[in-house]
């Protein structure tokens, strides 16, 4: 389940997240943003999410304007410290209205109410009953005060070092990347880009050579060329065949 908090304090943020990781087993946060600002254009740019976690107050603006500006596509949960605001936010797709201090059991009671709508309706409140998979065309790449847009057409393909997320492209240049692999790996077309194991997500495009390894393994020379030469790990080489192959 991929989820995008908005929230302006890190200290909420930061709190909300433990709860998020410890209630949802298959949780993945893929963006923090603080600002009215920011999540108009991280929505504009990406696709939506799974669930959304909104302050509605924020440094620029507040949540609910937020809705008014940029139609987000999924459950939306609001998060605040006042409970004024509860019968404006039930007007939009909003799954629930939780006030601070978020406690561990309104995140459940909150696990629970999803579950429920979708055995009941077949899919999440505010999702289309039928919704074709549209993958990345491109992502929004901040480096020092520079901000560039980075097709995924370009991108050979994206590695893990240090504990980032980085995308090196056809040219040999690498860019810091937002979100970390288990992301990515949703978010760009099966049909070229493939995880061979927990460091690389490889464009079919970048294969230069490939040799057999131990185990039925396989060795990847990829264009440009990476640090080292990864490895299709053994839990992947059956499947990585099939993708080969086009199946």
């Amino acid at each position: 389940m991929n989820i995008v908090i908005i929230e302006d304090e890190l200290p909420a943020f930061k709190r909300l997240s433990k709860l998020i990781m410890e209630t949802f087993p298959a949780a993945n946060i893929v963006a923090h943003l603080d600002s009215v600002r920011s999540a108009g254009d991280w929505f504009g740019m990406n696709a939506a999410p799974d669930l959304v976690f909104l302050d509605i107050h924020l440094a620029d603006g507040s949540g609910l304007d937020l809705l008014k500006e940029v139609r987000i596509e999924c459950p939306v949960i609001f998060t605040t410290a006042y409970d004024n605001y509860a019968i404006e936010a039930f007007k939009t797709n909003s799954l629930s209205y939780l006030l601070k201090p978020i406690k561990k059991e309104d995140l459940e009671q909150v696990v629970q109410k999803l579950k429920d709508m979708r055995k009941l309706f077949g899919v999440a409140p505010g999702q289309p009953a039928e919704a074709s998979t549209e993958y990345k065309k491109r992502f929004i790449i901040r480096f020092g005060e520079h901000i560039k847009t980075l097709a995924t057409e370009d991108i050979a393909y994206c590695y893990s070092e240090n504990k980032a997320t980085y995308a090196r492209t056809f040219d040999n240049r690498s860019f810091p990347m937002d979100h970390n692999l288990d992301a990515l790996e949703k978010m760009l077309d099966p049909q070229h880009f493939f995880r061979i194991n927990r460091q690389y997500l490889i464009n079919l495009a970048s294969i230069q050579d490939m040799k057999t390894y131990s185990k039925a393994r396989v060795i990847i020379t990829l264009q440009p060329q990476a640090k080292e030469q990864p490895v299709v790990s053994s839990e992947r080489a059956a499947d990585f065949k099939h993708w080969l192959g086009g199946e």
